[in-house]
């Protein structure tokens, strides 16, 4: 159960996310499906708080003493983040959106996902089922990388020595 409580909040860490937890969960024997699952409730936990406050905090902290250059950082990754999806989609921003955060690659991710689409002013339902399903699908190519499978595949077309 102690392994479980780990990945779910592996599943939480921005950056990290399930991205990092599923493997995790993988190497300690835990069963897939569970830990899919666990993986998922805990990445999409904050996003709702994300869409709702990050921007507004980002925002108010920008120009603070102590922590002005790191709410800088993280507004200007947002916006960029935005302004790359807006560019790329068009009228696509929905299946952009979750493709963002469906890629398993650092900094595409709920959290970075969600701060886009709040500085796009997306609607929150359809933020959230964007995200929600770029999570579902970085979860699954997570899961098939940990286990292997793409390895055994790679196996099976490898050139003979």
């Amino acid at each position: 159960m102690l392994n479980y409580l780990i990945v779910f909040l592996i599943s939480m860490v921005p950056i990290i996310e399930l991205r990092g937890a599923i493997p995790v969960a993988i190497g300690m024997g835990l069963d897939p499906i569970w830990s899919y699952i666990i993986c998922i409730v805990g990445n999409m936990l904050p996003v709702p708080i994300i869409f709702f406050f990050a921007r507004k905090v980002l925002l108010w902290g920008k120009d603070k003493k102590y922590i002005g250059k790191f709410f800088t950082f993280c507004v200007e990754k947002g916006e960029k983040g935005g302004k790359k999806l807006q560019e790329k989609a068009g009228k696509g921003l929905f299946i952009a959106l979750m493709l963002f955060v469906g890629i398993p690659i650092p900094g595409t991710g709920a959290w970075t996902g969600t701060l886009a689409a709040s500085f796009l002013n997306m609607k929150f339902k359809q933020s959230i089922i964007a995200v929600m399903l770029g999570v579902l699908i970085a979860g699954v190519i997570m899961g098939v990388a940990s286990m292997g499978i793409f390895g055994g595949i790679g196996a099976l077309f490898a050139p003979k020595a």
